[in-house]
């Protein structure tokens, strides 16, 4: 096995995008999990960090840069090659590895579409300024997103669903981390 990985610092605005499952082929490609499922954060930067899994054989320690040659969809997952990966022994020593991504290098969204990292931690209020908690999760359920919103009720913490649609969200103000809903409190 040739694996010949540069030891580098985690960027600060680094984000956790997959994981490297196992080896693909025998020319040292590497199949990936995403934790999207659009992972175009994986396509566009050219430059993949790793953290070795926390848990079994560790093959490498601190964080390490991969410089990607090809990243590409693959049935129900990503496939990738990199530089520093010439054989599938190579490739199966990076079993588990955590990726991230600066992301700065995520491609730019269109209008109205965010990346649901940039959402968590908003303010939610509603149109007459009420206040209806922080973003602290988003669900896929198939045909839309919806926005968990952690609160306060009675002193204990409590959730709310809101589905995240242009029916319910009128404004989502990234610079002010404020989203504003046509929503109740005691909905």
């Amino acid at each position: 096995m040739s694996l010949a990985l540069e030891p580098a610092e985690l960027p600060a605005d680094a984000i956790e995008v997959g994981r490297i499952l196992d080896a693909w082929g025998i020319k040292g490609w590497f199949k990936i999990l995403p934790y999207s499922a659009s992972p175009e954060a994986l396509f566009s930067s050219k430059r993949w960090f790793l953290l070795p899994s926390e848990k079994g054989a560790k093959t490498f320690t601190g964080s390490v840069k991969l410089s990607i040659k090809e990243a590409k969809d693959h049935s129900d997952s990503v496939v990738a090659s990199a530089h520093e990966v010439p054989d599938r022994d190579a490739a199966e020593a990076l079993r588990g590895a955590r990726i991230f991504v600066a992301r700065s290098s995520f491609p730019t969204p269109d209008k109205d579409e965010y990346y649901w990292i940039d959402l968590i931690g908003l303010e939610v209020v509603n149109r007459e300024g009420v206040a209806l908690g922080t973003v602290s999760e988003l669900m896929s359920t198939g045909p839309q997103t919806v926005l968990v919103v952690a609160y306060e009720h009675e002193g204990k913490p409590a959730e709310r669903m809101i589905p995240f649609v242009s029916a319910y969200v009128d404004a989502v103000d990234l610079p002010t981390r404020r989203i504003t809903v046509d929503w109740q409190p005691d909905y």
